[in-house]
C-alpha cells in the first residue's frame, strides 16, 4: 500500500500535510502509511479510497489496476 499512496500523492500534486488533512489524520500518521510503518483503520482507508478515487481492492494490492 504504502507505494501506491505515495503514487498517487505525487500524480494529484499535493503534500502529504495536504493529504493528511484531508482524510482527517495527522501528518505522522499519513507520513507512517506511506512508510509502511502503520496501516490505516477501515475508516481512514475508505476515506483514503475517496479522497484518491481508487478502490480498497486497488491500494490493497488485491487488483494492479484501477
Amino acid at each position: 500500500m504504502k507505494e501506491k499512496l505515495k503514487l498517487l500523492r505525487k500524480s494529484k500534486g499535493v503534500s502529504q500535510k495536504v493529504v493528511a488533512k484531508a482524510i482527517g489524520v495527522t501528518l505522522s500518521a499519513y507520513s507512517n502509511y506511506e512508510q509502511g510503518l502503520r496501516e490505516p483503520s477501515n475508516e481512514v482507508l475508505i476515506r483514503l479510497c475517496k479522497y484518491f478515487n481508487v478502490s480498497a481492492d486497488y491500494l490493497l494490492g488485491l487488483v494492479d489496476y484501477e
